[in-house]
This record gives C-alpha cells, sequence and structure tokens, in this order.
C-alpha cells in the first residue's frame, strides 16, 4: 500500500488545541493509550503488519511553512511558540506497539503526553482504511459518494442548520474523505460550516472546529479528583485560551454531575456545550432547563451535537429545538464511511497517566451510556461510588 497520511495535519483540531494546552501546563506528564475494537471487527490475515509500515512512514510528516502560516492566520489564540514546537514535532513509531493474534489486533501507545496526544485519530483513521483495503471490499463509486453527500446536504440546507464534518477517525478512507470535503464545499447553501480535520481544512480552506475531547476531563479526574474533574478542567482551559475555544464537553462523567458543577460563571463565560452520549432530546430540554435555571438566554448560547448522528436524527433535533436555543451538528462517520459497506466502531482511549509526583494512575470516562464508560473494573467503580453513581453494569465498558 502507499502511505496513506501525508500531512502532519490530517488529524482532528481537538488534537492540537489539546497538545498546546498540555505543553503550556502539564509538560511532564506521561500517557497511555488502548485500542478498542467496540464493533467486534476480524481483522485480515497481516494487518499488523500493514499497519506498522504506515506508522513507520508517519516519522516523516513535518509541518510545512504554508500550513503554518494557515494556523498563525486562522487560529491566533495558538501562539507563536507552540506553533514553532509543531514545526519540530515528528511522529515517533516507537510510541507505538502493535501486535496480532489471528483476528484480533492489539494498539497500545505510551509516551509524553504532549507527543503522544497526536496519534489517536490518525491511528484509527489508519486501522479503518488499512482493514478496508485488505478486506478488497467494494465500496460505492465516487460518484455514488458525491451524489449520497449532495442529498445529505440539501436537507440540511432546507432545515437551515450548520453542519460540520467530524469523520477523520473512522473514515472509509482518505479518498472518500477528499470526496465527501469537495462536495462539502463546492454544494449551494449555507449549511456546511467547517471540519474538525485540519488538513482538509487548510485544503479547502474552511474553519477547523474543535476544543477538547474526553481525555481533557479524564485526566484532571485521575490527577486531581472525581469531584473537581469538570469544573477544574474547564478553569484550566480557560487558562490557556481566555474564553476562545468555548464549547464544553459535558459528559464525560454523565451530564448531570457535568451540570451540577456548570456553575453561572462557567455557564456564561462558555459559549454552549457538545453532547457525545445519551438522548440527545432530552440532553436539549436539560441544557435549555440549566441555562434558564442561570438566567441566561438559551437562544445566546449553542448546542453542538455529536454522537452517531445522521440526517433523520439531525431533523427530529432540529425540529425539537430550533429557535429555542443556538444548534450545530457534528456528523462523523455518517458522511466519511457511508459507502455501502460496514461502517467501523472503533475508538482509542487514554487509559493511564503518570508523572514526576504521581505512579501510573487509571483514568475512567463514565459517559451517558453505559456501553460507551471504560477504565478498570476497580477504577469505574470508584468514580460511580465518588459521584454516587452506582454500581457496576454489565454492560459497562470495562478495561482489563
Amino acid at each position: 500500500m502507499k502511505n496513506i497520511f501525508n500531512s502532519i495535519l490530517d488529524n482532528d483540531f481537538y488534537k492540537f488545541t489539546m497538545q498546546y494546552a498540555v505543553t503550556k501546563l502539564y509538560p511532564d506528564v506521561i500517557a497511555r493509550y488502548k485500542f478498542i475494537n467496540r464493533g467486534k471487527h476480524e481483522f485480515p490475515e497481516g494487518f499488523a503488519e500493514e499497519l506498522q509500515n504506515q506508522v513507520n512512514a508517519m516519522a516523516n510528516l513535518a509541518l510545512t511553512k504554508d500550513e503554518k502560516k494557515f494556523l498563525t492566520e486562522n487560529c491566533p489564540y495558538l501562539s507563536p511558540a507552540y506553533l514553532d514546537f509543531l514545526q519540530g514535532y515528528r511522529y515517533d513509531p516507537s510510541e507505538v506497539k502493535i501486535s496480532q493474534d489471528g483476528i484480533n489486533v492489539s494498539v497500545e501507545v505510551e509516551g509524553n503526553w504532549y507527543r503522544t496526544i497526536l496519534w489517536e485519530v490518525p491511528l484509527l483513521a489508519l486501522i479503518s482504511e488499512v482493514f478496508y483495503t485488505l478486506s478488497d471490499d467494494k465500496r460505492m463509486t465516487n460518484d455514488e459518494v458525491t451524489k449520497n453527500t449532495s442529498d445529505k446536504v440539501d436537507l440540511y440546507n432546507k432545515l437551515g442548520v450548520n453542519v460540520a464534518e467530524f469523520g477523520t477517525r473512522r473514515r472509509h478512507s482518505y479518498e472518500v474523505h477528499d470526496i465527501v470535503m469537495k462536495e462539502l464545499t463546492n454544494h449551494s447553501g449555507q449549511s456546511f460550516v467547517g471540519t474538525s480535520n485540519v488538513h482538509f481544512a487548510h485544503k479547502y480552506n474552511v474553519k477547523p472546529i474543535g476544543t477538547h475531547a474526553h481525555e481533557w476531563f479524564m485526566f484532571h479526574a485521575a490527577r486531581f479528583g472525581y469531584k473537581v474533574a469538570n469544573s477544574m478542567s474547564l478553569d484550566r482551559w480557560v487558562k490557556v485560551y481566555y474564553g476562545d475555544l468555548g464549547i464544553a464537553l459535558t459528559d464525560t462523567y454523565t451530564s448531570d454531575i457535568f451540570f451540577r458543577q456548570f456553575d453561572k460563571k462557567l455557564s456564561k463565560l462558555f459559549d454552549g456545550v457538545r453532547h457525545d452520549s445519551g438522548d440527545p432530546i432530552e440532553f436539549g430540554e436539560k441544557v435549555i432547563a440549566h441555562y434558564q435555571k442561570m438566567g441566561i438566554n438559551p437562544e445566546h448560547k449553542t448546542i453542538i451535537f455529536s454522537d452517531g448522528l445522521n440526517s433523520e436524527k439531525v431533523e427530529t433535533i432540529a425540529n425539537a429545538f430550533k429557535g429555542r436555543i443556538g444548534l450545530s451538528f457534528g456528523i462523523g462517520t455518517n458522511l466519511t464511511n457511508d459507502v455501502g459497506l460496514r461502517a467501523m466502531n472503533i475508538v482509542m482511549k487514554l487509559t493511564e497517566i503518570s508523572s514526576i509526583d504521581i505512579p501510573w494512575t487509571g483514568v475512567v470516562k463514565l459517559s451517558d451510556e453505559r456501553n460507551k464508560h471504560t477504565g478498570s473494573e476497580r477504577d469505574i467503580q470508584l468514580a460511580k461510588d465518588i459521584l454516587q453513581l452506582g454500581e457496576i453494569k454489565a454492560n459497562d465498558e470495562v478495561l482489563k
């Protein structure tokens, strides 16, 4: 196979925004990540070898002068010092351990957090593309992918909603991703507002979109405690960005816990919140009620919905909340891997952190859907006990 990745910016924007925050606040932290095959996909013979070849090739990627110029002009909150650091950054394949046992594949990452934080999304994209290539299953034609995307954008334009492309991590392939982005940018209408992929934002001159991910909250919980994780994570974010990138992720320790800690100061300071698990209609009503309780007009705030969206879900959510609160939709797999094949259900999660003054400590995520919980059985139960969330259930995603 030819090299899949040709730009260091072929990654989700929130990976770079978090990397900047980590280099500024937590340069001594070491991190471990683990691949989770949620969809129980069976990997073909030779998969690990080809994946390793692709990982090795990423060591040659570097930020170009033109890419740096794009970030400087479009992301003024990223400091010149960070952009100089990124220009000198190189992927280190020795941080990635890959093995295969029959149809099962193991992928683990370990190293300084400020370095390893960039591996997650590219690794998932590589796993997906190598899987489809070696499986040799035939997808839609390029014209069909374009038409499929066009039909979706027609609906979003009709609904009058803002839509961003969030599909890097589980895309079918770079080629499909590129076709989708080309159609999104060329299609008439006002719905398409940008992409989470910085390389494609640069290529098609659109806005890179993203703030932070669950691992930001998971680290603060493991390092400082579950009861203060949400508020401390957001306070530290503000310390770095001073009000920019103001969309808060809500479900690392369930949205109920989040809104207890999302006080008036934070509710006013942040532009809105992101939904990533649980029932979207219940969540939207909860958000509106929260802002009203705080004496804040919900119409001045925004919810970004980003959990497994398709056209039907977008329409349902838009009909429920349009005119009541600002709405935006981050659509991933349904745009970049809707090609007539079974879409991959894969994730890569932060599992442990350590630093100069703390030993290896497990991290936990307790989303609004139990099958999205991650962590060891002991750590999940500890987090639930501290947050008074009950017992571990049979379908909690426990890491051994």
